[in-house]
């Protein structure tokens, strides 16, 4: 997996000076909005929510069990199951199908998991042409850039950057409107659907008890990918189970009012296997490719698995204050936000995205909206502490004054006099770096924290002090 975390730092800090994505990422309030009201309007929402993560707190308990039963299944149905231990060999199997089927054109529906193997790039230097179906996949291939949100891929781009990048690539000029750009692009895109020969999906879902993956979507372009090519491959993360169909019908209500505020996607559609005799509908063959990659490293970490219960809705990022500032692309990865913060450690290792769990103010917003509740800041604090305490962070050398500095505080504060005597020093020296009532020039500040914010100047008395004092009055 490809990640440029490294840079998180410094992209996030040229993000919050771009002033046009700033105002891009302000539609994000508009989701979390929508998506308010859509939970208000249920009865049971909060229920809902709970079911919800019952199932999939049993499911993953269970994984080994509902995969056989799913593999079962679509073999069953005339389907074929292949298992990839990592991005490389899922990237094998796709091409070694498309080579053995002679595939010149593949179009897709839209799935981080083909994004999180980097399958494009891959199927393009194997000289097969692949096209992203999705409107704001469709742009940001062009553009030639990753997704920047798990919903809506191209957020980060306005109305007119979209009308400029058809004018350089479609040679199509003077579009001004939404709708005229949707137009185009799906007159080309149907051009596409009619000549491929294999149409590659994610799975939102995948139901052991029938063998059916679920895909949900607003276009239509899925179901085209998934019924006019006569291939059809799907991929799909190991934890996209659900036991049963009744199980599907909760994650069907949570999830669209999770990702868009709707009460259900405008299209449903749920494969069972290859299209069967008399049937006109259907791809001619079925590939389900099911992916670990880093998965089940989760799987085997009691502290970190609930993150496999995310249903990829995206809710968790429209509410974090740091991605609203700095938008998916400073990430450096597939999965931004909240959620990417911890997957993207699991399946890209901890040193490459070192900074991405520390890319958090601990707020709790991403753990309240999530329809499973996944507990996102708990999961936070362990990944840095691992960091902070783990080889990793010895074989980096660490940072000297801060592993001084905690050991120093620690030894204060088991000694109450100790601490009483540290707290009046420091009130009292701190006045040459007071400015307007702020310390605006904290010492051994760590990465210039008071750079962008004040830290408030200590008390001349402690609380103790103070209630003393009221006491004694």
């Amino acid at each position: 997996m490809h990640v440029t975390t490294e840079t998180f730092i410094r992209d996030s800090s040229v993000a919050v000076q771009n002033k046009t994505l700033q105002s891009r990422l302000r539609v994000l309030t508009t989701f979390t909005i929508k998506r308010n009201a859509a939970f208000a309007s249920l009865e049971d929402g909060e229920a809902l929510r709970d079911q919800a993560r019952s199932i999939k707190e049993s499911t993953i308990a269970n994984l080994g069990h509902y995969l056989t039963q799913l593999e079962e299944n679509v073999v069953r149905l005339g389907g074929n199951v292949h298992w990839a231990r990592t991005g490389e060999e899922a990237r094998a199997i796709v091409l070694d199908l498309a080579r053995k089927n002679n595939v010149k054109r593949i179009v897709k529906g839209k799935s981080m998991a083909t994004e999180e193997i980097e399958l494009n790039e891959a199927l393009e230097e194997a000289g097969i042409e692949s096209v992203e179906t999705d409107l704001g996949e469709y742009i940001v291939q062009l553009a030639n850039e990753k997704p920047s949100h798990i919903l809506a891929p191209a957020v980060h781009k306005s109305k007119e950057d979209v009308a400029e990048l058809f004018a350089e690539k479609l040679g199509v000029l003077n579009l001004r409107h939404a709708e005229e750009m949707t137009a185009v692009a799906r007159k080309r895109l149907r051009e596409k659907f009619c000549a491929a020969d294999m149409g590659i999906t994610g799975a939102n879902f995948a139901i052991a008890e029938t063998g059916t993956i679920v895909l949900l979507e607003n276009e239509g372009n899925i179901r085209l990918s998934t019924t006019l090519p006569r291939i059809h491959v799907a991929l799909m993360g190991l934890e996209k189970l659900v036991p049963t169909l009744a199980d599907l019908a909760v994650f069907l209500k949570v999830l669209a009012r999770s990702a868009s505020g709707q009460k259900m996607s405008s299209y449903v559609s749920m494969i069972t296997g290859p299209r069967r005799t008399g049937e006109t509908d259907g791809a001619e063959e079925f590939h389900l490719i099911i992916l670990d990659n880093g998965r089940t490293r989760l799987l085997a970490d009691e502290e970190m698995r609930e993150s496999l219960y995310c249903l990829r809705c995206g809710a968790c990022l429209n509410v974090c204050p740091v991605y609203q500032k700095v938008g998916g692309h400073a990430y450096g990865t597939v999965y931004s936000g909240p959620i990417g913060s911890i997957l993207t450690p699991a399946f890209a290792g901890l040193e490459k995205s070192k900074d991405l769990p520390f890319a958090s103010t601990l707020c709790g917003a991403c753990r309240e909206i999530c329809p499973v509740r996944i507990d996102i800041p708990r999961m936070l604090l362990k990944l840095r502490s691992e960091w902070s305490e783990g080889d990793s962070a010895k074989a980096a050398g660490g940072r000297l004054t801060e592993r001084i500095a905690i050991k120093v505080w620690a030894f204060v504060m088991r000694r109450r006099s100790l601490y009483n005597l540290a707290f009046r020093a420091a009130a009292f020296f701190q006045g040459p770096m007071l400015e307007d009532g702020k310390l605006k020039h904290l010492p051994l500040a760590s990465g210039g924290w008071t750079e962008n914010r004040d830290f408030p100047a200590l008390a001349r008395k402690s609380f103790r002090e103070m209630w003393r004092d009221n006491e004694s009055q």
